[in-house]
């Protein structure tokens, strides 16, 4: 029987689904166990919006689609990404970059592929479910724990899927456009979106999902005393 180790090490992120959702009563066994994440003070700041409704998914990737068509970057709630990229997480994601587009033949100059590639995050990956996850933003008004927590509660979603064969992508492509998400949904205003986790079921033939990037050792970031 795989081991919690087992889970960690071999799962990797999927960009490539078959069309189907994830039934809700393994939705609610997943988000249950998610619920178990530890928080500071038990404060389990994470909302979560399971969505497997096809129109409503379709309406959330056109809407992102259009605004980044519309020439803007990003209209978000939280900086995901660092405004200064320094090495050498900079070299980190460049590689990362590069070995996905080499993977699939993509030459630096196809604008065409690698937009279609990005906006394939928006299409959820031909996936059918995909959890939104958003916070009160009192949470996050000059304090930062509910990111831990919440991001903590990431990993949990993803380690918990694996139980029932659920494969994964964690997505902060989303982050970046939040508030078209919010918008869509019409949520209520005290709430701003973190992240979102497509969840679904790995097309096993598509050379996407054979993609793992590197993970440093860890004499690069562990410190022993």
């Amino acid at each position: 029987m795989p081991t919690i180790v087992d889970a960690i090490v071999n799962r990797s992120s999927k960009r490539a689904f078959l069309p189907k959702p994830v039934p809700r009563d393994i939705q609610e066994k997943i988000l249950k166990a998610a619920a178990m994440t530890p928080s500071g003070a038990n404060m389990q700041p994470w909302i979560t919006y399971a969505i497997s409704d096809e129109n409503v998914l379709k309406n959330i990737g056109d809407a992102i689609i259009d605004k980044m068509n519309s020439g803007v970057e990003n209209d978000q709630f939280i900086q995901y990404y660092p405004l200064n990229w320094k090495a050498p997480y900079k070299k980190r994601r460049i590689e990362t970059g590069v070995g996905l587009y080499s993977l699939m033949g993509v030459d630096r100059k196809d604008v065409e592929t690698r937009t279609k590639m990005w906006h394939d995050n928006f299409r959820w990956f031909g996936a059918g479910t995909v959890f939104f996850v958003f916070t009160d933003k009192s949470m996050i008004d000059g304090a930062q724990g509910a990111l831990i927590d919440c991001g903590a509660y990431m990993q949990t979603i993803m380690l918990a899927a694996q139980e029932f064969g659920i494969d994964s992508c964690p997505q902060g492509s989303t982050t970046e456009f939040g508030r078209v998400v919010a918008d869509v949904l019409k949520l209520p205003e005290n709430l701003a979106l973190l992240y979102s986790v497509v969840l679904g079921y790995e097309d096993k033939d598509a050379k996407i999902n054979t993609y793992k990037p590197n993970r440093v050792g860890i004499e690069e970031n562990v410190v022993f005393i």
